[in-house]
């Protein structure tokens, strides 16, 4: 079905197709198909939330008076306009509930993509028996060495030493195709060579 000039375009930002509810806005009688936060405030979390529904006219009326801040003090501004602000919050893929171990936790991570993949690694590959942690970064240089996580400070040198061999020009008969992944063997094992789990 074409949209006419009338009814916008049926995929219209945040429609609701076919609402059942009338536009609340007093003396209008048109489908409220668009929802808008409660009078009351967000609730206390318990059961569905229960939305104010708009006409496309009235939405946009209510969305050009709508202020976020409205009713806070001028401390809970600054703190919701952090920079910050929401990541020292888990959400439940990070919380610790009951007496298992649910996952890391963000406090754990300078870097929240690190947390992130922490919780995916887990189940994909081994963590280090020697309990020392591996960043994003260090895993990424390991995979570039062909190495696994758990290897030891030996065992890099060992591959390193065997990679440069493999890509340097001067050792390999004068190849210089290869002069790419020889900058990214020798970036990775200088960086691994600093980690905290090869120190």
């Amino acid at each position: 079905m074409k949209p006419s000039k009338d009814r916008p375009h049926t995929r219209f930002h945040g429609r609701v197709e076919g609402a059942a509810q009338a536009c609340v806005h007093p003396g209008c009688t048109e489908a409220g198909e668009f929802r808008a936060p409660p009078l009351e405030g967000a609730g206390n979390g318990e059961g569905p939330p229960r939305f104010r529904w708009f006409c496309l006219d009235h939405i946009r009326a209510f969305n050009a008076g709508y202020n976020y801040f409205d009713g806070m003090t001028a401390e809970e501004i600054h703190h919701a306009q952090r920079p910050l602000a929401g990541w020292e919050r888990e959400t439940r893929a990070f919380a610790r509930a009951g007496s298992g171990d649910q996952g890391p936790r963000w406090a754990d991570f300078a870097d929240p993509l690190d947390a992130i993949g922490a919780r995916f690694r887990r189940t994909a590959a081994p963590e280090r028996t020697d309990g020392k942690p591996l960043s994003g970064e260090d895993r990424r240089n390991l995979e570039t060495l062909g190495l696994a996580a758990d290897a030891d400070r030996a065992a890099l040198r060992r591959r390193y030493s065997e990679l440069v061999r493999r890509y340097h020009p001067d050792r390999n008969g004068g190849d210089r195709s290869q002069e790419a992944m020889l900058a990214k063997v020798i970036s990775a094992y200088h960086q691994l060579r600093q980690a905290p789990a090869f120190a």
